[in-house]
């Protein structure tokens, strides 16, 4: 979101610790999606770390090298569809727990392996003042400057399909059925990978109150299906900008799904409404579009 609207709240940049950062399941396998550097991040000698939110939500930062958290569907319900999951935060962090983990066993218990994505992030000096909301995410200033490190973390939702199309194989799903969610900056990650190149472009994509969302246009060579959720009463990234994306793909004659929930606000934190229900409408939205059937 322009401005850096993407930040709900005021971060606590404090150093988690382990028994913090055991309220998430541990992935079976982390993998690099590139064979070596991330092209652009050659120079970045910072380390990635973990920390809370003000909330006492688990969130990365600092991400230097692309990974995906491999979580596998029981063998026994497994689809052959997976899902990569892009957590928002901003483009300075990745909301680990409710965008990402706590989506990922979720699509477990559909049949599909999941892959939580952690793409390249704008740098975060530990040693600065926490970052009220409303903070620019940029790289004007500071180890990333004349980077655009938004176009970059894009780049790392693209690798991500591509790299796990070439290996679909290996973890037993179809390279035609690789789908991606993203949610809010993470959204907009998804969006970049849904327009760009075919072979980095996901089989299906579903994008939650995503960033960017009204300047997507669907691909002249094969737009994937796509379902989109977001809040009328979302104050940080709107709502219009999904009723743009719902309607260009609809002239595109691409099926596509949007639900406007009438409260939720940004990241659905505001409980009580239909937007509690999302990952049901995605559910069905998945199974009906053949998803979820076993091959």
């Amino acid at each position: 979101m322009r401005n850096g609207r993407f930040v709900r709240a005021a971060i606590v940049a404090v150093m988690v610790s382990g028994a913090a950062m055991a309220q998430l399941a541990a992935p079976a396998r982390e993998i690099a999606i590139y064979p070596g550097v991330a092209p652009g991040s050659e120079t970045w000698n910072w380390s990635e770390r973990l920390v809370n939110s003000a909330s006492g939500m688990p969130m990365a930062q600092n991400v230097v090298k692309p990974v995906l958290l491999y979580y596998p569907a029981p063998k026994g319900s497994a689809t052959g569809t997976a899902m990569i999951v892009a957590p928002g935060g901003g483009f300075r962090n990745l909301m680990m727990s409710y965008e990402g983990v706590d989506v990922a066993k979720r699509m477990n218990q559909e049949g599909v392996d999941a892959f939580i994505l952690k793409y390249r992030l704008t740098y975060t000096d530990p040693n600065a003042p926490a970052q009220a909301a409303g903070g620019r995410a940029s790289a004007a200033a500071g180890p990333q400057t004349g980077q655009n490190v938004r176009e970059m973390a894009g780049a790392d939702g693209q690798q991500a399909v591509r790299w796990l199309r070439q290996h679909a194989a290996e973890f037993g799903v179809r390279p035609d059925r690789i789908g991606m969610i993203g949610y809010s900056a993470g959204g907009a990650v998804t969006l970049s990978a849904v327009t760009g190149p075919a072979d980095g472009r996901p089989s299906f994509a579903a994008a939650i109150y995503a960033a960017g969302a009204g300047t997507a246009q669907p691909p002249a060579d094969g737009a994937p299906p796509l379902f989109i959720a977001v809040a009328a009463d979302d104050q940080a990234v709107g709502y219009q900008g999904s009723l743009d994306l719902f309607s260009a793909w609809r002239k595109a004659n691409v099926p596509v799904e949007l639900h406007v929930f009438q409260m939720g606000a940004h990241g659905f934190a505001k409980k009580g409404g239909g937007a509690d229900h999302y990952l049901d409408r995605l559910e069905e939205w998945m199974r009906v579009s053949g998803w979820l059937a076993k091959p």
